[in-house]
């Protein structure tokens, strides 16, 4: 088979399986699989989160790192298992089954040493750890809103791993859309990015059909719409621009293309990856973005693109999901 062929086959899949429900229904057979045996590491190194050049990701649901320089090469795997992970500055979030049907948030340290752990419902679906190693965020599936229709709706919290304060649910914080107080009880959130004052963040609100970009503010406990249409916000490093997946006709049924927002102009760029992504962008550095995709039998690959709408995609880590930079 053809790398075209492959990607054509990746987008339709993509594409398929847009809605709340189905996606969270096909998440809940992948994450209900018993316990695997770690693969074999490819070399005697341990994994660390310890910043370096090197990529983490995972692999069969195991923690791995490959080199930056050579991500398709050798790859160092973990025995953690883990459904989602992301670090920096030496502190990771784990996503990780706690029993058959629940699951927990674990903060680890650069040794991949637990040092907090939460347990949440839902499926695991989005992680993500502030520049500064401080704050930790995820987004979980849950079932029974009685507003869905889908029959499911998100839940997403964030922890300040210096002081232990946990937000359990966005839901709770007040909202400003298009300037003016509202309320709402189908408001759901999910895919949290955090700023390098580790008090504001960027996160999806979705609400009466239309899905928005929300800035927060932890300590005043508030979220303002700033643009429709972004979801699974991903902040570059310099702190000026947001990756994120753009439904195309703002139709989530007709998938996503990974697009660029410049936070000083609106101005939205469509990078050159063109297959349906899913996912929230992790930035390697300031101006490549990696993401997810999975093939028809469910095996992901992590790719990269450019972020400012040049070159072609790249096949990065073969085999691997979850990406985020370790340097």
């Amino acid at each position: 088979m053809t790398a075209m062929s492959t990607r054509a086959k990746l987008g339709v899949v993509a594409a398929s399986v847009v809605l709340l429900g189905s996606v969270a229904a096909g998440y809940a057979a992948t994450a209900a699989e018993t316990t695997r045996t770690p693969p074999p590491a490819t070399d005697d190194r341990a994994v660390t989160l310890t910043p370096g050049p090197r990529l983490l990701a995972i692999t069969d649901r195991y923690v791995s790192t490959v080199a930056t320089v050579d991500p398709t090469g050798p790859r160092t795997v973990s025995g953690l298992e883990c459904l989602r992970v992301y670090a920096a500055a030496g502190t990771g979030v784990c996503l990780k089954p706690e029993t058959a049907w629940s699951y927990q948030v674990v903060v680890l340290d650069a040794t991949l040493r637990r040092t907090r752990a939460v347990s949440v419902p839902g499926l695991p679906n989005r992680a993500r750890v502030s520049a500064s190693g401080r704050m930790v965020s995820w987004t979980t599936f849950v079932g029974g809103d009685s507003y869905t229709s889908s029959g499911f709706s998100t839940r997403t919290g964030i922890l300040d791993t210096v002081t232990g304060a946990t937000v359990t649910s966005l839901e709770e914080f007040a909202i400003r859309r298009d300037g003016r107080s509202y309320r709402s009880p189908d408001v759901n959130y999910w895919g949290v990015t955090f700023t390098a004052d580790d008090n504001r963040f960027y996160a999806t609100m979705s609400t009466g059909g239309k899905r928005y970009l929300v800035r927060g503010d932890l300590a005043a406990r508030t979220v303002e719409t700033v643009k429709e249409n972004v979801e699974c916000p991903s902040l570059s490093p310099d702190g000026t621009r947001i990756a994120f997946k753009e439904a195309i006709d703002a139709d989530p049924a007709k998938g996503w293309r990974l697009s660029v927002l410049d936070l000083a102009t609106m101005r939205v760029t469509a990078t050159a990856e063109t297959t349906s992504v899913d996912d929230q962008a992790a930035w390697l550095d300031g101006g490549t973005l990696a993401y997810t995709l999975r093939h028809d039998d469910g095996r992901p690959d992590v790719w990269s693109v450019p972020a400012d709408g040049s070159g072609t995609p790249k096949l990065t880590i073969p085999g691997a999901e979850s990406p985020s930079p370790l340097a």
